[in-house]
């Protein structure tokens, strides 16, 4: 009945009066079930009030802590083929254990005696500089005692030079002699044919102060031939000195180009032999390359990269290998709008695939199943699937993680924020508010402290 009407029949008609009036209006099962509302009600509100702590759920997957731990394949630095396995899938191999081994593809390096070929080499290229070492050192010493020469032939020639300068000081001097006697011959001659004139000397001795004369100009002649010839040998003595140096610079300079020839040959030899021992430990390196090593103690996963004879491509995966050692961690995602609440060693509970759980994400205390884990590590570029990478550790105050999970496996995560009353977060989730935004315990107290 809507009870809309003025006319009210339940003050005019008593139901009860009726029988089934009677059956209906004299039970008091109402009344329990009022009480049952009201307490219900009651525990309504009252849970209400009770503390919620707020959180912030994603969903990731078992990774390691450090990138080294973390699964890898292996690759080849050189194309090749494969020859032989020696490993197969689910072995336990060490660092540098032999994986496989390999055979070139490429014509270069078929030689099987490549390297000790160019060691061969390197042995005659290293003696041949060896021999223009030996050319340099004897064009060396022939170049020095050419100089030594040299300085022997000028002082020879040197000596000579002040010799025939001495000479013509000798000759300059007798040939001034020379003239004095032929002047005084010449006054001898005139006073005798004067004497003879006033007849007081005989022609005889006239005719030999006339013969003496003409011997003492005889003599002055042959004294200047003698000055003359001694100032030829000074000057031959000053060619002489001029063409020891050209010829002796001539010999040292062709000596000297020589040396550099061959030092220029010795300097090309070095170079080579370089090259050779660079490719020597390149093949020495590459042949180290025919055998594909372990890179550090794990377990076989799988061959990328199967048979016997198939080929590959430098850089190529052959085989994954999953590290003995490593230290479990979770990568989780969260939307950017939830970024900023999210800060190192932050706590947060983890449910793992496979390990049963009941989980009251805003009661903590009481999930069961879950295991602590707290941040070291929050991505600063969004990811592929448009939500940040956050990376999860152990907590070691917590309960340690299950021996039995495995890398890969997928993990539930619920990060804890603020502690708040049930009604603000149901009226948080009806106006699709984010969390409270709140600071580390650390960080608020650094900020009190500073106020």
């Amino acid at each position: 009945m809507l009870n809309i009407s003025h006319n009210q029949l339940n003050k005019k008609v008593d139901l009860s009066t009726f029988k089934s009036g009677s059956a209906i209006f004299n039970k008091e099962y109402y009344k329990q079930f009022n009480k049952f509302l009201l307490a219900f009600a009651i525990i309504v509100f009252i849970i209400l009030f009770l503390p919620w702590t707020q959180n912030i759920s994603g969903q990731g997957q078992v990774t390691t802590l450090k990138p080294n731990q973390r699964p890898q394949t292996i690759q080849s630095q050189i194309p090749g083929r494969i020859e032989e396995w020696f490993v197969q899938e689910g072995d336990y191999v060490k660092k540098g254990d032999t994986i496989l081994r390999i055979s070139e593809v490429k014509s270069d390096y078929f030689d099987e005696r490549l390297v000790e070929r160019t060691n061969d080499q390197i042995v005659a290229k290293t003696s041949s500089v060896s021999a223009y070492q030996g050319k340099v050192d004897a064009l060396n010493r022939q170049v020095l005692a050419l100089r030594n020469e040299q300085q022997l032939k000028l002082k020879q020639a040197k000596n000579k030079l002040l010799q025939s300068h001495l000479k013509v000081k000798s000759d300059s001097i007798d040939f001034e002699a020379a003239k004095t006697n032929l002047e005084i011959a010449k006054r001898q001659y005139q006073r005798i044919e004067t004497l003879q004139v006033e007849g007081l000397k005989a022609v005889k001795d006239v005719e030999e102060k006339r013969l003496k004369l003409q011997e003492t100009e005889a003599k002055l002649i042959s004294q200047e031939n003698k000055l003359l010839a001694s100032i030829n040998e000074v000057i031959n003595a000053e060619v002489e000195i001029s063409r020891i140096n050209a010829s002796y610079v001539d010999k040292i300079s062709k000596s000297q180009s020589d040396m550099y020839t061959a030092q220029s040959g010795q300097f090309d030899a070095k170079a080579q032999v370089t090259k050779l021992e660079n490719s020597y430990s390149n093949y020495k390196k590459r042949s180290d390359l025919l055998f594909i090593t372990a890179p550090q103690n794990g377990i076989i996963n799988k061959a990328l990269v199967g048979g016997i004879g198939e080929t590959f491509k430098e850089g190529e995966k052959l085989v994954s290998i999953m590290p003995a050692q490593y230290d479990l961690a979770i990568d989780t995602y969260i939307k950017p709008i939830d970024l900023p609440l999210i800060h190192i060693n932050e706590k947060v509970r983890v449910q793992f695939d496979g390990w049963p759980a009941i989980v009251f994400s805003g009661w903590p205390n009481v999930s069961y199943g879950t295991y602590g884990a707290q941040v070291v590590a929050i991505e600063n570029y969004i990811s592929e699937n448009g939500k940040y990478r956050i990376l999860l550790a152990p907590d070691p105050n917590d309960h340690p993680w299950p021996e039995a999970i495995r890398v890969g496996s997928g993990a539930k995560t619920i990060a804890l924020l603020e502690d708040v009353p049930i009604w603000f977060e149901l009226w948080r989730q009806i106006n699709s508010f984010p969390p409270n935004y709140y600071q580390p315990v650390k960080m608020g107290k650094n900020l009190e402290s500073k106020k």
